[in-house]
């Protein structure tokens, strides 16, 4: 039998689909890390509000490392300053694809920026709750 149950036939790849998308293994980890570090370093180098939070998190995660609070409390003081960066990153990537379709003004681009926004300020929001929780109870 020569058909296996469950796996899919070899099929030419499409044309549409990233190429590089097909990588596996150590190459694809490898890769993925560096077109990560290349993120980072366009965010630091395009992204003015990036940079900012890049700074309030070399002041944050140390003081919340050094404050007398347990490791659950720590984690969560740190967690709530990484995710208003993971957030930043996930609205720049949005800001750059809307730009990228075109730079005339749209409804929907406004829309897609304007939401972007928000959940950094969501994001802001969660790490002022955070903090205020853990440090004032």
């Amino acid at each position: 039998m020569d058909a296996q149950v469950g796996l899919k036939p070899d099929l030419p790849p499409d044309p549409m689909e990233n190429p590089d998308k097909n990588s596996s293994g150590l190459r694809r980890i490898l890769d993925a890390f560096g077109y990560s570090l290349d993120g980072l370093r366009a965010a630091l180098r395009h992204e003015a509000a990036f940079r900012q939070e890049v700074l309030l998190a070399a002041l944050l995660i140390p003081l919340a490392l050094w404050l007398p609070v347990g490791g659950a409390a720590k984690a969560l003081l740190v967690g709530s300053v990484l995710l208003v960066l993971i957030v930043e990153l996930i609205n720049s990537a949005v800001e750059a694809t809307v730009d990228r379709i075109s730079l005339e003004r749209h409804a929907l681009a406004k829309r897609a920026k304007d939401t972007g926004s928000a959940a950094v300020l969501v994001a802001f929001v969660n790490l002022v709750a955070v903090w205020a929780l853990v440090l004032f109870g």
